[in-house]
């Protein structure tokens, strides 16, 4: 089992950029199961390493810090987008394959 993951987020819902997703992360693997506090109902753990997510520029950058402490990393090369492009005026083509559904 590795200890960290390194990986480059996609983008949330909230951004409509992509301002941020083209760092890489590298955080550490749960080491220990996650315990619901039977007064508060909160979840917590003893794993401290779990609150640790380190951003990298390159993802060259991230292997070699995993590399030189020795950590078992797993990369998560990201997914190609696929980008389709749209036009308002094709909704109206005399040529149109589908039927308009207003």
């Amino acid at each position: 089992m590795p200890d960290v993951r390194i990986y480059q987020p996609a983008k949330t819902a909230m951004q409509s950029g992509r301002g941020n997703v083209k760092k890489w992360v590298l955080e550490f693997e749960p080491g220990s199961a996650k315990v619901t506090d039977t007064l508060m109902g909160w979840t917590g753990s003893r794993d401290t390493r779990g609150q640790i997510r380190m951003r990298f520029v390159t993802k060259e950058d991230a292997v070699a810090f995993a590399k030189k402490n020795s950590l078992s990393f797993q990369l998560s090369d990201p997914k190609k987008r696929k980008i389709t492009p749209k036009n308002y005026s094709d909704n109206f083509a005399f040529g149109r394959k589908t039927l308009w559904t207003h």
